[in-house]
């Protein structure tokens, strides 16, 4: 039996190349539905990162699946790749206009799932998760008149969070001018200070630090709370 060759405009189709299915969802899943590649548009949520970076976020990723995924994420026009001018040198991932408007899907995909029961908060977070997570669980109902900026450091990564008129601004970098830092080593800790409410005294042990506004912080974290479970 002859087998039927396979058409030029089949083979060049990007949408149905899974499902054949019409359905945006559907498209969604074939463009990020395989593994880690979601993953890999959340760590560039905060900005270009290089090779290294990605992997050091993803510890779990090998460097062929990476290689694979980038590539994948870039022919699909989510990824691009740009070359750092000198001293650096460095080539580093980022994501297309078009990739950075994933994060209110992100988001919100991440806010169902924490209702299950079966959703463990204390395993391992990478920065850049951390970070998306305060953007996801920011009540702006409880922030009320709050106006803050926090320093947040994780290892050797620093973010900049700006809470004010019942928003949230989350971006990398450092500002001389917070209330107050918050940082550790690495961003579980944080997380058991934001959403498990644990005493930052109780974190020291773990390598948790704080300077500044203590009761600004007080406020800050209580801008934050994981969903009530749905059993």
């Amino acid at each position: 039996m002859k087998l039927q060759k396979e058409t030029e405009s089949q083979r060049s189709r990007k949408h149905g190349k899974w499902y054949d299915d019409a359905c945006g969802t559907a498209f969604a899943l074939e463009l990020v539905g395989e593994r880690w590649s979601l993953l890999i548009v959340r760590e560039l949520m905060f900005g270009g990162r290089r090779f290294s970076d990605l992997r050091g976020g993803l510890p779990g990723i090998s460097a062929k699946v990476l290689t694979e995924r980038l590539e994948s994420l870039e022919a699909a026009g989510i990824v691009v790749r740009r070359q750092l001018p000198p001293p650096v040198s460095a080539q580093i991932y980022e994501l297309t206009r078009w990739g950075y408007a994933a994060d209110e899907a992100i988001m919100t995909l991440g806010r169902w799932a924490a209702t299950s029961p079966n959703h463990d908060p204390t395993l391992p977070l990478s920065a850049a998760s951390f970070m998306l997570s305060l953007r996801t669980m920011f009540n702006a109902g409880r922030a009320g008149s709050l106006a803050t900026v926090a320093g947040v450091a994780i290892g050797r990564e620093h973010f900049i969070v700006r809470v004010g008129e019942g928003k949230l601004l989350a971006e990398r970098g450092e500002e001389a001018s917070a209330d107050f830092e918050l940082a550790a080593p690495v961003a579980s800790v944080l997380a058991a200070a934001v959403y498990g409410k644990v005493p930052f005294e109780a974190l020291n042990e773990a390598g948790f630090a704080f300077t500044g506004d203590r009761e600004a912080a007080r406020r800050f974290i209580d801008c934050f709370n994981l969903p009530e479970k749905i059993v």
